[in-house]
């Protein structure tokens, strides 16, 4: 179950709820777990207890889906196929170089400055896109998880293709705090950045699911 005690104050924003201390439960509904705002350091824990193998190097949205299918049915189910163990010396040791094969990738500032200074070799004026890294990543996941052999080269090549690429990526279906604030501000030309970090604040404090939709919804029934 989870334990909440309730803010009259949050009710004037529509949020009638607000969960001032929340515990992932074994017990605990898959609308309970869907409609509450997680930290990845709980989900790991959480996922670790009810053994989820190798919880703690799985990504947050991994973290979700085994959980949500945990809860759903009861059985424990890795969520991703990618590799989550490490065999053999990171690339970095390696030194990384266009021609090296991508085995042991690291996400750090080096390898992301390498792929920036490769990348502006082929298109000088690159202008960094939002959302490119991430696809990026899921990309070079993707292709070791089937199997596919790419090296740097690859990986450069396909960084500038995403930061080319015209218009906005499509939104990541998750209910994240980024998805929150592009469509508030979209929806709300005058609000400031700063008022849709506050209205993503109070969503996360309450038992909405944490979607602009939801939001809004409960926002038009209380007008």
């Amino acid at each position: 179950m989870i334990e909440r005690t309730i803010d009259p104050s949050q009710t004037k924003i529509g949020v009638t709820q607000r969960i001032t201390k929340a515990r992932l439960s074994k017990s605990m509904s898959l609308t309970e777990f869907e409609t509450g705002y997680w930290y990845a350091t709980d989900l790991k824990r959480f996922a670790d207890s009810i053994g989820i193998p190798s919880a703690n190097k799985l990504r947050k949205d991994e973290l979700e889906k085994a959980i949500t299918s945990f809860l759903r049915s009861g059985k424990i189910q890795l969520p991703t196929k990618r590799r989550l163990s490490r065999i053999g010396p990171a690339d970095l040791e390696l030194g990384l170089k266009l021609d090296l094969p991508v085995v042991n990738y690291t996400s750090n500032k080096v390898t992301k400055t390498f792929l920036e200074v490769e990348a502006r070799k082929i298109a000088p004026n690159l202008k960094r896109k939002s959302g490119a890294r991430y696809r990026l990543n899921r990309w070079r996941e993707e292709q070791l998880t089937e199997g596919r052999a790419i090296t740097y080269a690859d990986l450069v090549k396909r960084y500038v293709e995403l930061n080319s690429t015209p218009g906005d990526f499509a939104k990541i279906p998750h209910a994240r705090y980024i998805n929150f604030l592009s469509e508030f501000l979209a929806n709300d030309k005058s609000a400031s950045h700063a008022e849709a970090i506050a209205e993503w604040k109070k969503l996360k404090r309450s038992d909405l699911p944490k979607t602009y939709s939801a939001w809004a919804n409960a926002r038009s029934k209380r007008r």
